[in-house]
């Protein structure tokens, strides 16, 4: 499953697929505060980017602390097609009363912040805080996609291509349908 269209003066791309297999600039990872390899999409990019990734991740964390919620900080890809791997901390769900909107949309412009200071043209994403952190895909998908959205109409040379990476076939359907949301402006 793919969707792709052209947003400001980039392109938006909605995949179903494995993240770590991405041939892109880089690839986000749905970090935890510590850096560390955890479970769903972080502990795949840990396992299929090798201890490169894992060490300078450690390095970060020992120079600068736990990663608040909504930084990105970047590291080697390791083993991965990715050049690069941007961490960064999404939300934990709580309702949706503690800014977790906000706090979302502050992890996706971080990392396309980065992405754009480091001169990188394509950056993959997965669902961030739809896993463990239990955001509903559905919100989460409004959230992520809007503030993309922004980002490439906004910036005057933004990121080339944005993909989301998603897993799930439940998951690649709720984005699809929050971009026909988006796009027809409800």
């Amino acid at each position: 499953m793919r969707f792709e269209t052209c947003v400001g003066k980039g392109k938006l791309v909605l995949v179903k697929g494995d993240i770590t297999a991405e041939a892109v600039d880089a690839i986000v990872n749905s970090a935890n505060p510590e850096l560390t390899p955890g479970g769903g999409v972080s502990g795949a990019i840990h396992r299929r980017g090798g201890p490169r990734v894992t060490e300078e991740a450690a390095r970060i964390r020992r120079e600068r602390g736990r990663l608040k919620t909504g930084e990105a900080v970047i590291t080697t890809g390791g083993d991965l097609p990715a050049k690069w791997v941007i961490h960064t901390v999404g939300p934990v769900w709580h309702g949706g009363e503690k800014g977790e909107p906000e706090l979302l949309a502050k992890a996706y412009r971080s990392c396309l912040e980065l992405a754009r200071e480091r001169g990188l043209r394509t950056i993959a994403f997965p669902s961030i805080s739809t896993g463990v952190y239990g955001y509903p895909v559905e919100r989460a998908a409004e959230v992520a996609l809007r503030a993309v959205k922004a980002f490439l109409e906004g910036e005057p040379e933004p990121v080339e291509e944005v993909r989301f990476v998603l897993f799930f076939d439940a998951d690649f359907t709720a984005y699809r349908e929050a971009w026909n949301r988006i796009a027809g402006g409800d």
